[in-house]
């Protein structure tokens, strides 16, 4: 054979007919119950056809190849019969078999047994077909072996000659000459180089597409390692590998002070009037209220179908967008303090609570406020205020009540109220407490200067960045005719000339070699590639912000990770429905961004944001394994916002304009918009060279808790006001529980909103097993004396109060903390005398101290003043607030000596 064939019908045609007889196959007698002698000395040689006796002889049959045994002779040569060795019964051969006796069995290689004419002549013997007329064979073929029986069958073809190759060719040029130094040598009568000519435009074609793959080659080097990648979407990659999060920056947030015009009572500016009100696609359905900052004099509020708003935009100016609705009241504009008739009076540092004048009913827990400072305490001059005695405070409690001193009995009935005079009682949170001390009224030699820092209200936090939508006002437009924001916008339909390798599969000869052209596939062809990028930058990257649950503080509403800032894009399909209006659109999914989609399913509308350096950002999607693959002729239509990083940070006053989409907010209800507050939050993308640095070192930090150490250093991690942390593991049952006690700032104490937070945040740190539970410290109190000796010329009664407000556990006047203040005590901390001998002893007046009493509360012991310190234990935090009101709380006495 000089072929190899998939399908062998010789056989078939021989036995088709009668003229010509041939082998069909061959049968080694191997019998393990034989003798030695006997076995591999017999071979039944199967025909197609029939044999006449006498017609081969021994003669007729050579057996050829070997490799150590070869010449095998043949002692005998027999047509059908008994089989040999003779079986009881005998057993009787068909007419089609040769039986064949050699002298010796051969060796582990293939041997042929072949038909000749006569020992002279290789041709067959008449009536016998020449292909069919030798068969190859091996002796041990009954062998125990872990191959398959059937040999494989190789076409083995002559390996082409190879060109010389220059492996320096690199770019354009050397790839051109290249290719025109082959063809001389395979055409040496062409010698065409115009540029017009077929052949040539060929040549520089292949060169072009030669000097893009090598770009690519070297890019694919280049992008492989940290330290040698120029595209920032590779760097970032590669620090996903160690858990370090590159982040594309953080736009800023402001509060904003909208005032509204008299007369204005509870209109509401809402953060993004819908287009449709029955529409409840949130996403694609309504245009954000936003704020500019100054390009034009005296237009506090711009219509957004105005001139005046391309107007506005054309002056590129930075755009601020609502973050919530806002109820606009008149009476809320400007709110003055209210002190009990006292003079020179100030909100000391640390403050959480005042009254204000008057009564407003329509403050609720949730809303924020701006103290600010607007005259200047020694002129009183609005020119001289301080702005940086500016700080925004959210209310959780509000109580109207009265100033009973000034009712109508003890005044005239007209100017003043049966009930006295309307006061508002606010408390705000903790968490923004005074900062500065704030100065209420104040005296400048014989000028008495009233109001000098008033209350602000509606107040509306707002965010950097425009939006930009690729979904029309009128939504009955088509939208395979609205232009759109991502490019290319349509996934592109698979490559007929691109299929996917097929699966190798099976052990047949046609499967592997040169036969595996035999085996029929079915073809696949490979995805399209789609990676669209978005056409405008930069894209904000905004923390996540839930209006309908803000934050329980003012000050927590601008404190934000960067793991919890995404891109602010959503896209939204169109092609799958064949959607005729905007109207249609509600039925197909929209696609979410997310940080990367190793947690997503097959099934789930999810994409990628990648920023290069210069800020284009592309869009990649799933592979249909983690995150969904866009189907073919899909169309995406886009709503995103640009505006991002520091650029945000504007300074104090800079918003001047409102514009809205809202019919119901004219120019009759904004009468000023302005920011009080510098805006802050907002950070540059990460640098390429900043992770160089950084995320090497990333895998580092431990981010899993495993022992009680760990869980305590995760929750400080979590930044959210804790002083000190502890763990202890205890079993609970069935599992171990890990209760993590904290210690937060300022002695809170740990309400259910703050238990949620911490142990949300902890949940990324868990160790699976664990169960998680927050508690407070073990608060300890005391029970302290001391005997005072005061000073000549001191009153003993102002060196006491003086020595009560150094004990206390409050912020003093002088911004300093008391003694047994909150923060100033943690976990485990003990407490020495010598620390209350030193802070007695700083208090002016005071000649000499005497500790009589230091114990705990309701243990009596000597052990403290002996030692010297009162120990505590790893979880117990020492507690003196000497309140009469909670003597449970601590007591601390003084007796006084001497003094005036």
């Amino acid at each position: 054979m000089i072929y190899f064939c998939c399908d062998e019908q010789r056989r078939t045609i021989v036995k088709e007919q009668t003229a010509f007889n041939g082998i069909d196959f061959l049968e080694v007698v191997d019998d393990p119950a034989d003798p030695l002698d006997v076995r591999q000395h017999v071979l039944h040689v199967h025909f197609i056809h029939p044999l006449t006796r006498g017609v081969l002889a021994t003669t007729n049959v050579r057996i050829e190849g070997g490799e150590r045994i070869r010449s095998i002779l043949i002692t005998g040569v027999e047509t059908g019969g008994l089989a040999s060795p003779p079986s009881s019964p005998p057993k009787v051969l068909p007419a089609n078999v040769l039986v064949v006796r050699v002298a010796e069995p051969g060796d582990f290689s293939t041997y042929t047994l072949r038909l000749v004419e006569d020992p002279k002549h290789d041709d067959p013997p008449k009536g016998f077909d020449p292909i069919l007329s030798a068969v190859d064979f091996s002796f041990k073929v009954a062998c125990p072996s872990e191959f398959d029986c059937r040999s494989a069958q190789i076409c083995a073809s002559p390996a082409p000659a190879q060109p010389d190759i220059n492996y320096l060719a690199k770019d354009y040029a050397s790839f051109r000459q290249l290719m025109f130094d082959r063809m001389a040598q395979l055409l040496p009568d062409w010698k065409e180089r115009n540029a017009a000519d077929l052949g040539v435009a060929l040549v520089e074609l292949l060169a072009y597409v030669g000097d893009y793959l090598s770009y690519q080659q070297d890019a694919v080097a280049t992008e492989a390692y940290i330290g040698t990648a120029r595209r920032r979407a590779s760097v970032r990659r590669h620090a996903r590998l160690v858990d370090y999060p590159m982040h594309d920056g953080a736009n800023a947030r402001v509060w904003v002070r909208v005032v509204a015009k008299e007369g204005t009572d509870g209109v509401e500016l809402k953060r993004k009037f819908p287009d449709d009100p029955n529409d409840p696609d949130n996403d694609f359905n309504g245009r954000p209220t936003q704020l500019l900052t100054r390009v034009m004099d005296d237009v506090p509020s711009i219509a957004r179908t105005s001139p005046d708003y391309e107007k506005a935009l054309a002056a590129r100016p930075a755009v601020f967008e609502l973050m919530h609705d806002l109820t606009l009241f008149a009476a809320h504009n400007e709110m003055r303090f209210y002190t009990w008739d006292a003079d020179q009076c100030c909100l000391p540092k640390g403050a959480v609570r005042a009254n204000l004048d008057g009564h407003f009913p329509n403050l609720k827990p949730g809303d924020v406020l701006i103290l600010a400072e607007v005259r200047g305490p020694q002129t009183g001059e609005p020119e001289d205020a301080d702005p940086a005695h500016r700080h925004a405070v959210r209310l959780i409690e509000r109580r109207l009540i009265f100033d009973p001193l000034h009712a109508a009995p003890l005044v005239s009935p007209v100017s003043s109220p049966p009930n006295g005079l309307p006061v508002t009682e606010i408390r705000w949170h903790p968490d923004d407490a005074l900062p500065f001390p704030l100065c209420i009224s104040s005296r400048s030699g014989t000028d008495e200067y009233k109001n000098v820092s008033v209350a602000w209200g509606n107040i509306v936090l707002a965010d950097h960045g425009i939006t930009i939508d690729d979904v029309p006002e009128d939504k009955k437009r088509n939208p395979y005719t609205t232009s759109s924001s991502l490019v290319p916008d349509f996934v592109p339909r698979p490559n007929p000339a691109l299929v996917l390798p097929p699966e190798i599969a099976g052990n047949d000869c046609s499967a592997t070699g040169a036969g595996a052209h035999c085996t029929e596939h079915q073809t696949e062809l490979a995805p399209p590639r789609f990676r669209p990028r978005l056409n405008r930058a930069p894209l904000t990257q905004a923390a996540a912000y839930n209006p309908d649950k803000r934050p329980a503080s003012a000050t927590a509403a601008m404190r934000w990770t960067m793991r919890q800032v995404n891109p602010a894009i959503t896209i939204k399909s169109v092609g799958a429905s064949k959607a005729k209006t905007f109207s249609d659109l509600t039925v197909i999914p929209t696609w979410k961004p997310l940080r990367d989609l190793l947690n997503s399913r097959p099934s789930d509308k999810h994409f990628v944001t990648e920023v290069e350096t210069d800020g284009t950002v592309y869009l990649r999607f799933g592979d249909g394994k983690f995150g969904s693959r866009p189907d073919p002729d899909v169309r995406f239509l886009a709503r995103y916002r640009i505006g991002n990083g520091a650029s945000g940070n504007i300074g104090a006053q800079s918003l001047v304009h409102l514009s809205s989409n809202d019919p119901n907010i004219p120019d009759q209800v904004i009468a000023g918009v302005t920011n009080p507050l510098a805006a802050q939050g907002g950070v540059d993308a990460e640098t390429i060279e900043q992770t160089r640095v950084a995320a090497p070192s990333a895998f580092r930090v431990q981010e899993r808790a495993v022992t009680a150490e760990d869980y305590a250093a995760s929750a400080l991690r979590c930044e959210m006001g804790v002083q000190r942390a502890a763990a202890t593991f205890r079993w609970t049952g069935s599992w171990r529980t890990v209760f993590v006690t904290v210690d937060r700032l300022g002695g809170q104490k740990v309400d259910a909103d703050f238990e949620r937070d911490l142990r949300l945040c902890l949940e990324r740190f868990r160790m699976a097993g664990h169960d998680l539970e927050v508690d407070d410290p073990r608060l300890i109190s005391l029970d302290i004396a001391m005997t005072v000796c005061v000073k000549p010329g001191y009153f003993a009664s102002d060196v006491k109060a003086a020595l009560l407000e150094a004990f206390s556990n409050r912020l003093l006047a002088d911004g300093r903390r008391g003694l047994f203040h909150p923060d100033k005590l943690t976990f485990g901390q003990p407490v020495f005398s010598s620390q209350l001998y030193a802070a007695a002893q700083a208090v002016a007046g005071v000649d000499s101290v005497e500790i009589t009493r230091f114990q705990r509360q309701g243990v009596d012991s000597e052990a403290a003043i002996k030692s010297g310190r009162l120990e505590m234990a790893r979880l117990e935090i020492a507690r003196l607030d000497n309140d009469p009101d909670f003597p449970e709380r601590g007591v601390l006495e003084f007796e006084m000596r001497g003094g005036r």
